[in-house]
C-alpha cells in the first residue's frame, strides 16, 4: 500500500545493522542483538516485513535479546500501530470481509493486524463501529 512504512527501507538507512536468514527455534520468527537482525528464513513476506519491523522497534527501544512477555506486548502494540495507520486501516476496513482479506490488503499478517484492532484508540473503535453501522 502507498504511504505505509516501510521496515526495508528504515533498514536501509541504518548500514550498520545486519539482516541474516536462518532456521530459528519453532515459534521464533525473529532476534537482535542490536547489530543484526536474523529472520526465521521460512518467513513469508508479509512476516518478514512484520518481524523486520518488530525487531527494529527493539533496537529504537534499546533492547537485546530476550524481553519479558510484557514488553513484547508493548513493542507489538508499538509496530501495528507503526505498520497499520488509522486511515490505512479504515481503507480496507471497509470493504474487507475477513481478517485474511484485511491483512493482505494492508501487507501485514493477521497477527499484526489482531494486535491493532484490539488495541484501538477509543475514537478509532468509534469508527469502526459507524463503518459497521453504515447501510443498516
Amino acid at each position: 500500500m502507498q504511504g505505509t512504512p516501510h521496515p526495508w527501507r528504515e533498514l536501509r538507512d541504518q548500514p550498520h545493522l545486519r539482516v541474516l536468514f536462518a532456521e530459528l527455534a519453532p515459534g521464533v520468527w525473529g532476534m537482535t542483538a542490536g547489530h543484526a537482525i536474523w529472520l526465521d528464513y521460512r518467513l513469508l513476506q508479509t512476516e518478514r516485513r512484520c518481524t523486520l519491523a518488530h525487531e527494529l522497534e527493539h533496537i529504537r527501544q534499546g533492547h537485546r535479546g530476550c524481553q519479558p512477555p510484557a514488553v513484547e506486548v508493548h513493542v507489538h502494540k508499538a509496530v501495528a500501530r507503526r505498520l497499520i495507520p488509522f486511515d490505512k486501516l479504515i481503507e480496507a476496513y471497509r470493504w474487507s470481509r475477513n481478517l485474511h482479506e484485511l491483512a493482505d490488503e494492508l501487507w501485514v499478517d493477521e497477527d499484526t493486524v489482531r494486535v491493532r484492532l484490539k488495541h484501538l484508540h477509543p475514537s478509532e473503535r468509534t469508527k469502526l463501529r459507524e463503518i459497521d453501522h453504515e447501510g443498516d
